[in-house]
């Protein structure tokens, strides 16, 4: 059975891309008279970069007779389902009307969808089935203040799936076997041994789990009889890269992600009956990403790598001219949404950083000829046309000698030449990514265009502690919160001062989660460095931080402790003390934009409420957008765009760029502003006129 990986795979923000032919090379165009000043620049408006896409996640069921997509209803985005023949008949299959749907996918039992939602943003995910022929959905797992948790789907069991439900304990999920016509549910294991993760076989049966230690280790374990045996000891420093990956259809073959004994994780696949291991694939640069599997066998057949852009490298034969015809679609990136289940049909993405994304359908040659690529429609066609700039991949140099692999982003006015390179200085806006266990990477991203269409430069660097990049990399941020993770940020922007991408007065941070803790960090730990920040759901308290992580994190929690400061020592108590922001947050000089989610599961509005409070007791401003009906971001289109709306005007005032004006960017928005309103340009009246809509 194919690991499953469901909530990131249709996030809204999905890369967008240009309308090239897919059959023949691109004819070269006439160069276009570069802007001379960004007033000569096309003002982008924020409904085309922020509102609703025309259409995401487009994906084809698994018998082929169906191509589904996310789009909106009255506003709201819903499931549209059409004949895969027939694209213009399609209709939306289900009904919401509040927070939409942004993550579905198809099961196995004809006709029959799955999707997953919350309320409000606070990540009890509640998993549904839709009968794409009646529109009647069910939720398969209702209860409260549950978060549903997809173990199994397989084609040979295509009547029912394995979902993990957390509603008896809620830190630990035990599994059930959910029958998607009745919904019934079968208890399949009772998770009494505090088991992190569970990994099926293509018949429900759980052959592989596994589970965190005291030490911040892990013990893989295999199913011996009723009960688990560790077979695999995964030491701290490699748990962040090594675990199961996925099984055959057939049993034979376990896929492991590993990094022990090297520093990137490679693939490799295990005899499970010998133990016997054969690497499947690796790079010196990055760990591995992705696979592509056979949907009949679950026999991986491609793997990817993401060093500065990512890679595909096929390891199967069968599929090696297919990637090829697919790479020759243009220069950007492709992904596969989708393969129908005889693997003769593929729905396919393809997108760069400086154009919207395109779906095409791709039909596989029965006779070994050429597939038949044909172009769908492109997912935000309002960008169609817009002058977008491309992103350029960079390695810099921490001051200790580490790689940084960072994105720049140039305003088009400013690299007229278009080399990658400033022709003269433009103010900047550091970009700082969540996580931290994550990692920026190559692609279009709205949020990089809205900033340099007003006239900003943008730089995302992965900082140490980032992942992706071999395991040294990732634990060389281990302790580093507002240390050396900091210190790689601030030899980021020096680069950027000294290669005349901006000067040193005319840079401002900003970011969500750990990136708005990393601005918090930026206008306390070194005040005199940034003009302004913008913190999004950023902790300010670290103490605070881990007395309030979900219950069901509990797996994770000694990683965090042991990566962060261990709240149950006085040492660790210090730690997360000295290495707050909230702490110092007398020595904030520069203006500072807050945003935060009410129902935040994971940093709680709390930790935005405990550092304005701060700042207001002493009389520093601030201003403080507040949204009831959201989370850990800004998910309703209508709330992102508003508040990238106050954003806007926030940074014209600190950095000097351009401005859309608000106008009607909160209508439809539960926007509040508890104080600070006045700091904005127009945001207070236009809070005058707003009639907040809160829709959960």
């Amino acid at each position: 059975m194919r690991h499953l990986l469901l909530a990131t795979a249709v996030a809204m923000g999905l890369a967008a891309c240009g309308d090239r032919p897919p059959t023949e090379t691109p004819a070269t165009a006439a160069p276009a008279a570069r802007p001379v000043s960004l007033d000569e620049v096309e003002l982008i408006p924020r409904d085309a970069l922020f509102g609703n896409p025309e259409r995401a996640a487009v994906q084809l069921s698994p018998d082929g007779r169906y191509i589904s997509w996310l789009a909106p209803v009255d506003g709201t985005m819903n499931v549209w389902v059409a004949p895969a023949d027939d694209p213009a008949a399609a209709k939306a299959v289900t009904q919401d009307t509040a927070r939409g749907i942004r993550s579905y996918f198809w099961s196995y039992r004809p006709g029959t969808l799955l999707y997953l939602r919350d309320t409000g943003g606070d990540e009890d995910f509640h998993l549904f089935a839709v009968d794409v022929d009646g529109g009647q959905s069910r939720d398969l797992t209702p209860f409260p203040k549950t978060t549903a948790q997809v173990v199994g789907i397989s084609h040979r069991q295509p009547d029912a799936l394995l979902v993990g439900m957390n509603d008896r304990d809620p830190q630990w999920h035990d599994v059930y076997r959910v029958d998607l016509a009745s919904g019934e549910r079968t208890l399949v294991e009772r998770n009494d041994a505090q088991i992190g993760g569970y990994l099926a076989d293509a018949d429900y049966a759980l052959r592989y789990a596994s589970r965190s230690r005291p030490d911040g280790g892990l013990d893989l374990l295999r199913r011996e009889g009723e009960g688990w045996t560790a077979f695999e000891d995964v030491p701290f420093e490699d748990v962040l890269g090594t675990g199961p990956a996925g099984l055959t259809d057939d049993g034979a073959t376990l896929y492991m992600h590993d990094s022990r004994e090297r520093d990137t994780a490679a693939l490799f696949a295990v005899d499970t009956a010998t133990g016997a291991k054969r690497l499947v694939h690796e790079d010196a640069r990055a760990d591995v990403g992705g696979t592509l599997s056979d949907p009949r066998t679950g026999v991986v057949q491609a793997v990817s790598a993401n060093y500065l852009r990512e890679t595909w490298t096929p390891v199967d034969d069968a599929i090696r001219a297919d990637l090829a015809r697919l790479e020759a679609i243009g220069p950007g990136e492709v992904s596969i949404n989708s393969r129908t289940l005889d693997d003769r049909h593929w729905l396919v993405a393809y997108s760069a950083a400086e154009s919207p994304v395109v779906y095409y359908r791709y039909d596989r040659p029965a006779d070994g000829g050429d597939g038949a690529l044909t172009r769908l429609f492109s997912g935000r066609p309002a960008l169609d046309g817009k002058p977008l700039v491309p992103m350029w991949p960079l390695e810099l140099k921490s001051r200790d000698g580490l790689t940084l692999v960072s994105y720049l982003t140039l305003p088009r006015h400013a690299d007229a030449d278009g080399d990658g390179k400033a022709d003269a200085p433009v103010p900047m806006v550091l970009r700082v990514h969540g996580g931290p266990w994550s990692r920026d990477g190559y692609g279009f991203k709205a949020m990089d265009q809205w900033l340099a269409n007003r006239g900003y430069a943008v730089l995302s660097v992965n900082f140490r502690g980032s992942t992706g990049f071999g395991k040294q990399f990732t634990n060389a941020g281990n302790g580093e919160w507002a240390g050396k993770m900091h210190d790689d940020l601030l030899d980021a922007v020096q680069w950027a001062v000294d290669s005349g991408v901006t000067t040193a007065d005319k840079v401002a941070i900003m970011g969500g989660s750990y990136g708005g803790y990393a601005t918090l960090v930026g206008l306390t730990f070194t005040p005199d460095t940034f003009a302004c920040g913008v913190d999004i759901v950023g902790p300010s308290n670290l103490s605070t931080l881990l007395s309030t992580v979900p219950p069901y994190w509990a797996s994770f929690f000694e990683q965090l402790a042991r990566r962060m400061g261990d709240p149950r020592t006085e040492a660790g108590k210090a730690w997360l003390a000295e290495r707050s922001p909230l702490t110092r947050a007398d020595a904030i000089t520069k203006p500072l934009l807050i945003g935060q989610g009410a129902n935040d599961p994971r940093v709680k509005q709390a930790e935005s409420d405990q550092i304005v409070e701060a700042m207001t007791a002493k009389a520093i401003p601030v201003t403080y957008v507040l949204f009831p009906d959201e989370g850990h971001g800004f998910a309703r289109p209508e709330n992102s765009k508003a508040f990238n709306a106050v954003a806007e005007g926030f940074l014209q005032t600190c950095l000097g760029g351009r401005s859309q004006p608000i106008g009607g960017d909160l209508a439809g928005s539960s926007i509040t502003v508890p104080t600070g309103a006045d700091g904005v340009p127009g945001l207070a009246e236009a809070l005058e006129s707003h009639t907040q809509e809160v829709r959960r």
